[in-house]
């Protein structure tokens, strides 16, 4: 049986993985509405692009910082190792998002183009791979311990 609980445990307090969430789709509707600007190239499609890295940023900031209290007062070496390479991802993928805010906020064409496309991918890909470390319960090599 505690096998079982241990199974379905995930590395975050509900309300995290809740704020968690946000960057997530955030992050990846702003790589679809950079897209879409790419594909119209009507202006307004890279400011909702604009308007989610912000607000993907200002949650994500949040995630950060309760995922940094959470690894320093950590004393669990099993956690350990899951929270600090969750942090890392978080850490890098906020700035990673936080170097696209800044190139999207130039103007025009130059706003999105390759650049800011692949920003937006690489924070979206980070923002999924910290999902996946967080929402993951224990894998089965840790269960044995």
């Amino acid at each position: 049986m505690p096998d079982q609980l241990l199974l379905n445990r995930s590395l975050l307090h509900p309300l995290h993985a809740l704020i968690l969430a946000f960057p997530i789709a955030l992050f990846a509707g702003a790589l679809a509405s950079d897209i879409t600007y790419l594909n119209t190239a009507v202006i307004q499609w890279s400011n909702f692009s604009a308007w989610m890295i912000a607000a993907a940023l200002l949650f994500g900031g949040i995630a950060l910082a309760w995922g940094l209290v959470l690894l320093v007062g950590q004393r669990s070496r099993r956690w350990r190792g899951r929270l600090a390479l969750y942090v890392a991802l978080l850490a890098v993928m906020w700035c990673a998002g936080l170097i696209n805010a800044f190139h999207h906020s130039q103007d025009g064409w130059s706003a999105v183009g390759t650049t800011g496309l692949l920003l937006s991918i690489v924070s979206t890909v980070l923002a999924l791979a910290a999902g996946w470390i967080a929402y993951s319960g224990v894998g089965g090599r840790e269960i044995g311990r």
